[in-house]
């Protein structure tokens, strides 16, 4: 178990002297005209390929938790089939959706959150917080389920110096925030649509009153003594967004890019916005590591999950094209427990046009 966290939480923490440097991911949510309901998100990881599965879970799969010492943690079945998209190894999805429209998704959340201490005493009730996502997934249907189911276990990390906190969002198109600090599990409602990484989401929702200037559009011609300034160009009205990829900078430009965006019909519709503006958020590679010379982006994945019509979409830094998993089409109670990489070749297909 080591060697797997120290693949993916202590190698920027060798390159760089932080573990966190590389972690970037940026989330968002947006409703159609339909009431069809859509997150999405980014995520990153710039210190090699990050291993990225597609998962499936059947109804009545036995899985079980990892704690700091093995797999020896909580037991549980599924009661609902799970697509997930998998990071490092299959139990820990970093997001997905069950068959009845509960969808969550786990976000870095360094220096600000804090779990219970392992005691191995409570394995029976010890939850890891890569796999917390699992679990919800495959037990619960609403956010409030959830919250109740929260209450009997106790949720520790698999590696010392890394925690996560959670998007929830059921099928009504609600969304909460959860985080655990100081051992204490908060939930928030997340009526701004947006998630990043820390500080923690009420200090985020604070620091957007420092932009309340900022509006689409172009701002008004302003004098000074004899001297007309005007607008350079378009959307002149957004001067001050912040540009760099830091979280609070990334939250303040999606919550702008977010809740600007025109309301589109139709799920359909809604998805291919949500992966248009979550483009503003790809991180170039040499931004977080400028050693790193293979890979195309930092940005090692975007989805976007439809918990109206219960369909996953991803691309990929290595493929653009927009792939979907529909749970409709899968048989719940036949499938096998499985997990295959998102690319099966790290390719990005060309058409070419014949000009005759």
């Amino acid at each position: 178990m080591n060697r797997i966290f120290q693949t993916l939480f202590l190698a920027a923490a060798t390159i760089s002297g932080s573990t966190y440097h590389s972690v970037a991911c940026t989330g968002i949510s947006l409703k159609a005209a339909d009431g069809s309901y859509i997150q999405a998100r980014t995520i990153e990881w710039a210190y090699g390929a990050l291993k990225s599965e597609y998962v499936i879970i059947p109804r009545g799969e036995h899985l079980r938790s990892y704690t700091p010492t093995g797999a020896n943690g909580m037991e549980f079945t599924s009661r609902y089939g799970v697509v997930g998209l998998a990071v490092v190894e299959k139990e820990f999805i970093a997001e997905g959706i069950n068959e009845v429209g509960l969808s969550a998704g786990l976000f870095f959340f360094p220096r600000y959150g804090g779990y219970e201490q392992y005691d191995a005493q409570y394995n029976a009730s010890t939850l890891a917080d890569l796999q917390v996502v699992q679990w919800a997934l495959t037990q619960f249907a609403t956010i409030d389920e959830l919250k109740q189911g929260m209450k009997n276990v106790r949720v520790v990390g698999l590696e010392k110096t890394a925690v996560v906190h959670w998007r929830i969002g059921d099928a009504s198109g609600r969304q909460v925030v959860m985080e655990i600090v100081g051992g204490e599990v908060r939930f928030f409602e997340n009526t701004v649509g947006v998630l990043t990484n820390a500080p923690g989401f009420e200090w985020q929702l604070a620091n957007l009153e420092n932009y309340v200037n900022l509006r689409p559009g172009s701002a008004d011609n302003y004098k000074i003594g004899d001297v007309l300034l005007q607008p350079l160009g378009g959307s002149s009205a957004m001067l001050g967004l912040p540009g760099d990829f830091t979280p609070p900078s990334r939250f303040v430009r999606a919550a702008f890019f977010r809740n600007s965006a025109p309301q589109r019909a139709n799920g359909h519709d809604t998805v291919l916005q949500a992966f248009h503006i979550l483009n503003n958020f790809d991180v170039p590679i040499a931004i977080e590591n400028p050693s790193e010379k293979q890979l195309p982006s930092a940005t090692q994945w975007t989805s976007a999950i439809d918990l109206t019509s219960r369909k996953v979409y991803y691309k990929t830094a290595y493929n653009n094209t927009i792939r979907c998993i529909d749970l409709a089409e899968i048989d719940f109670q036949r499938v096998k427990y499985q997990s295959l990489p998102l690319d099966k070749v790290q390719s990005q297909p060309i058409e070419y046009i014949k000009v005759g």
